[in-house]
């Protein structure tokens, strides 16, 4: 059965996304796209069906990783039970996650920065900000990226 991942931000539209367009390439550059299965959600539904934030999708491009696919969607009761890892942005949406888990939810939920090993624990919002938000926001979602595959792949 493979592993199943869902990253978590507020709309789903900049963080979230970024996360899962940056981690499905490195499943797929390791070869286990069969063995890893990747999705991201918002706690609101303010933007669900739109496509990433331009911005968003604009550095993630020009960084290689493309989001063009992806749509927002909303956290539902059923991905507390489908996903192993429920790994969220920020300690806002953790406990936004926290309070929605049902009592039979097999997901882990953490920090996705809980998988870097740098100071920050949190995933900043660059939405209201400028450019140089996308930038850090690239910067901190590739580190927990190889984090979180290194700690994946000791479980397959």
């Amino acid at each position: 059965m493979p592993k199943r991942v869902l990253f978590v931000c507020l709309g789903n539209i900049c963080r979230s996304p970024t996360a899962h367009g940056v981690f499905q390439q490195r499943v797929d550059g390791a070869g286990l796209s069969d063995a890893v299965l990747v999705d991201s959600a918002g706690t609101a539904g303010w933007h669900c069906g739109r496509a990433p934030d331009p911005r968003s999708q604009a550095f993630a491009a020009a960084h290689g990783y493309d989001l063009s696919a992806l749509r927002a969607r909303q956290v539902a009761a059923e991905d507390f039970r489908q996903f192993d890892y429920i790994l969220a942005m920020d300690r806002a949406n953790l406990s936004d996650l926290q309070a929605l888990r049902p009592v039979d939810s097999r997901a882990e939920l953490a920090l996705f920065l809980d998988y870097a090993d740098g100071a920050c624990d949190e995933v900043p919002d660059p939405y209201y900000g400028g450019d140089d938000g996308f930038v850090t926001v690239l910067r901190l979602v590739e580190a927990a990226a190889d984090g979180l595959l290194t700690a994946i792949r000791r479980t397959l």
